[in-house]
């Protein structure tokens, strides 16, 4: 489990390693590169080198003060790839970590890039403005979000964790699992916390999705109250020329968890292509 220099921090990650196509994993937010066990070893067995990483601020990578703006979390990323010297890769974003496929795409290019997956992902633009009036959050709801996790980090974080797992009120994972969930998100820092919210909430993606042209999959749960499926999943399949569509039935926001069979083999079937 080393670490990396990119963009001048230390990013930690992990690498199965081995010679297949290497797939690099973006977690969501408030989580770390560890949940994405349930995919690593699927990917391993299909012969994949998965290599996921803790963003800034979280897990045990570098607790910074600030650059929780996507320009500096792209450049994160170009970083990781640039120092490990990985090409032919395909980006997985779950949640915010779709921002960082979007604006890494939007800014340099696919050159070291396959394809791209979108899970849960929150392009291409939650904040409701006059020229998005189909976006999912106004600037109250980021506001109220950073007040929360500000003033009662414990008690927003228990909650949204079971939002995050919950289809109608119906929690689709076990309380271990989500206890799990709660254990990786105490690792981040109070800064990256409120910053990332800012930035997922009110960044536009709209831009760079126009400029993606590697094919990608967009998956989402029907189910997902955390970024709706209407809001982000289906609007950024239809912003993205080479766009495949997985819709999973009844599934939550964590999808990759709650849902693991139907999410990876919707990610192998469109690693294949």
């Amino acid at each position: 489990m080393p670490d990396i220099t990119s963009n001048g921090i230390n990013l930690h990650y992990t690498d199965t390693g081995g010679e297949g196509r290497p797939v690099v994993l973006i977690h969501g937010w408030p989580l770390s590169g560890k949940s994405w066990a349930d995919q690593e070893g699927a990917l391993v067995d299909a012969g994949y080198r998965a290599i996921a990483y803790d963003r800034r601020g979280f897990g045990a990578s570098d607790k910074t003060e600030g650059g929780y703006d996507y320009d500096t979390m792209a450049a994160d990323l170009a970083g990781l790839l640039d120092g490990l010297g990985l090409d032919d890769v395909t980006l997985v974003g779950f949640s915010m970590g779709g921002g960082e496929v979007a604006r890494y795409l939007g800014t340099y290019g696919a050159g070291r890039v396959r394809s791209a997956v979108l899970a849960a992902a929150v392009p291409p633009y939650l904040l409701k403005t006059d020229d998005n009036p189909d976006g999912g959050l106004g600037d109250d709801d980021v506001q109220g979000m950073i007040d929360g996790v500000t003033s009662d980090r414990e008690g927003f974080l228990d909650q949204f964790t079971t939002d995050f797992f919950s289809v109608g009120g119906e929690l689709k994972v076990t309380e271990d699992q989500r206890q799990q969930a709660l254990a990786l998100e105490a690792t981040a820092d109070d800064a990256a916390l409120a910053g990332c919210v800012a930035a997922f909430g009110r960044t536009d993606f709209r831009g760079d999705l126009a400029k993606v042209t590697v094919p990608t999959l967009v998956i989402h749960g029907s189910g997902d109250a955390t970024v709706p499926f209407e809001v982000s999943g289906k609007r950024s399949a239809e912003a993205i020329s080479d766009s495949t569509l997985v819709v999973v039935d009844d599934a939550p926001h964590g999808l990759n968890v709650s849902h693991r069979d139907e999410f990876n083999t919707a990610l192998l079937d469109f690693l294949k292509r």
